[in-house]
């Protein structure tokens, strides 16, 4: 394998079965008689992983390099979480400052299948990267051939003229590349729209193909969309105007791109969470609840069979169940209304694994003594906000430390402010910012006060 790998890096030559894929569809909702309600996965040659693997590293230097640090799709380090911190910190301090900032939702119709490969090679030219690199990834997708396999057989096979090769582990990397050079040539960065945060000037916050505009005006919006719009047409990618979506912390009645109308939301599901306008958690906390509900209900043979263990049974819960109600807590603001409801989810999915219904006079102490589940659902969130906290302390200046600790201009409405995100780091640490900051700088120490602090959620309160 190793003189294979070295035979093609020399000779930039790849090995015809290595080039082949077989398309697998799998439908959606909807109308199984229309294609686009199916999306496919593509199986590929593992062997030739291994040297693909090779070509990322040496891809992803350069990767790093161009890319800015309002793109987390994709990346070391990064993830979801910190691009749905970004914008409920963001639409938190405008509430606080009284500041109306408009967002926009980009969806483009089937990116990763639309990339122009001639414009690709292109753009990965000029962001420096060596022709030898380029020419071995032009000569992977030359004479691409793929087939699709159904209950009824295989078609037979057909060349792919455009789109990133589904299964590579090099297309996040390279449609990442791709996409910047969209966003660099929009002028984004020039661009006088902007949110101003801390000094630090955003409008745009990036996930791979999830890309969000923002401004402090509709008309600098608009400008951004247009720019955007614009650029990514000449790349080949066109916006999906049915499923890009406008909002903002004031209230809009329409919203036309071009001549065309675009959705005005109060929500929207932003990489699998709930993002209100009104920067409140309790919607997004309540539905995270509701999919827990829904994802016991799946699980429902499993509770009642008397073959598995109770021991067995709070593991299957505590892997299958509670991840999905605890996907992006790091950036929850909670209150005492949320907490009960967090309690009362957990002690709901005790009693189910139990058998034991709502009318029975058993007290939640007496629950929690039979399940032990160490430490409570509310004490699992507590912790990884804390983590979390603590993990962007550490960071230099990167764009989640401004968000999370700068301030916007403006002047805070009389009476008492809303609770912030902060407010609970503080509340629950007992330490003043400044104190944060020399404790999260040493991991052992802020990982004991981590400790500390979720041990008093270690039971649920009767």
């Amino acid at each position: 394998m190793h003189a294979l790998c070295q035979q093609i890096w020399k000779t930039q030559d790849w090995p015809s079965d290595w080039k082949k894929s077989t398309y697998i569809p799998i439908p959606k909702k909807g109308n199984a008689k229309e294609c686009s309600n199916f999306r496919t996965v593509a199986l590929i040659s593992h062997a030739s992983k291994v040297m693909l693997q090779i070509l990322q590293g040496r891809l992803q230097q350069y990767m790093e390099r161009e890319l800015p640090d309002v793109q987390a799709g994709f990346r070391k380090g990064r993830g979801t979480r910190d691009k749905i911190a970004n914008i409920r910190w963001i639409m938190e301090e405008a509430r606080e400052f009284q500041k109306n900032i408009y967002f926009c939702f980009i969806d483009y119709s089937k990116a990763f299948d639309c990339v122009d490969h001639n414009k690709l090679w292109h753009v990965l030219g000029g962001m420096g990267i060596p022709s030898h690199l380029v020419c071995l990834l032009r000569n992977l997708y030359k004479n691409q051939v793929s087939t699709v396999r159904t209950d009824h057989g295989t078609t037979d096979w057909f060349k792919i003229g455009k789109g990133l090769w589904q299964g590579c582990i090099l297309s996040p990397s390279l449609f990442n590349l791709y996409a910047e050079h969209i966003m660099q040539h929009a002028g984004l960065e020039e661009s006088k729209a902007r949110v101003k945060i801390a000094g630090r000037n955003i409008n745009n916050l990036r996930y791979a193909d999830d890309t969000t505009l923002m401004a402090e005006s509709e008309e600098e919006l608009k400008s951004l969309i247009t720019k955007v719009k614009e650029e990514s047409a000449k790349a080949g990618l066109q916006l999906n105007i049915k499923k890009t979506k406008i909002m903002a912390t004031t209230p809009i009645d329409n919203w036309q791109i071009e001549g065309e109308n675009v959705e005005v939301v109060t929500d929207f599901i932003f990489l699998g969470a709930k993002i209100t306008a009104d920067a409140d958690c309790s919607q997004e906390i309540r539905w995270r609840l509701l999919l827990g509900r829904r994802a016991m209900a799946n699980l429902d043979k499993i509770v009642k069979s008397r073959d598995i263990t109770l021991a067995m049974k709070v593991r299957i819960v505590k892997a299958m169940v509670f991840p999905i109600v605890t996907y992006g807590c790091e950036s929850w603001t909670i209150r005492k209304a949320e907490r009960r409801k967090i309690d009362g989810f957990e002690l709901w999915c005790w009693r189910k694994i139990l058998r034991v219904p709502w009318t029975a006079r058993r007290s939640n102490q007496s629950i929690l003594q039979e399940i032990m589940p160490c430490c409570s659902l509310e004490g699992r969130i507590l912790e990884a906000k804390l983590k979390y906290f603590g993990h962007i302390m550490r960071r230099q200046e990167k764009l989640e430390k401004i968000t999370m600790l700068g301030k916007m201009e403006g002047k805070r409405k009389r009476g008492r402010p809303r609770a912030r995100w902060m407010d609970g780091i503080l509340e629950m640490t007992g330490l003043t910012l400044k104190e944060l900051g020399a404790v999260t700088a040493n991991r052992e120490l802020w990982c004991g006060l981590v400790h500390e602090v979720t041990k008093s959620r270690r039971r649920l309160n009767d």
